[in-house]
């Protein structure tokens, strides 16, 4: 994975929240804070997540905006966000990993494959949910290509 879609700056560890909506905002926010999207791209992801939910299992998530949001997307990147505590994103599907995604054109596939490569091992959620370092979750991400 390239050094700029992933870095220190869209990673936080320990977070805590009280809604889907909050955790999914405070996401949005990073990748907005990051560079990586205009301000609108965090409401796209707030109605991606109405559509339906990026609860995809083992504890992760992976909020992303509507397809419409693309042109809000200045350049591919991720923040990931974990949440020892976990936050409910309804009907008892508790998040404890969130991973926020912004992709230019068709670069969110790859991208998307990749997570799903780290995610598909539960070892790897818990390596992630475990870590101590920024550092050590940019690794985990960086050690799929």
């Amino acid at each position: 994975m390239s050094d700029n879609i992933l870095t220190s700056n869209t990673i936080e560890l320990n977070a805590q929240f009280s809604s889907k909506e909050e955790a999914i905002r405070y996401v949005g926010g990073l990748l907005h804070d990051g560079g990586y999207v205009e301000e609108a791209y965090i409401d796209k992801m707030m109605e991606r997540e109405e559509v339906t939910s990026t609860f995809m299992g083992n504890y992760v998530a992976i909020p992303h905006g509507t397809e419409d949001a693309k042109k809000s997307v200045k350049e591919t990147g991720l923040a990931v966000v974990t949440v020892p505590d976990g936050v409910d994103f309804g009907d008892g599907n508790i998040v404890k990993l969130l991973i926020g995604i912004a992709g230019k054109g068709d670069e969110h596939l790859q991208i998307l494959s990749q997570i799903a490569i780290v995610c598909s091992e539960e070892e790897n959620i818990d390596t992630i949910l475990n870590a101590q370092s920024k550092e050590e979750i940019i690794s985990i991400f960086n050690e799929v290509n």
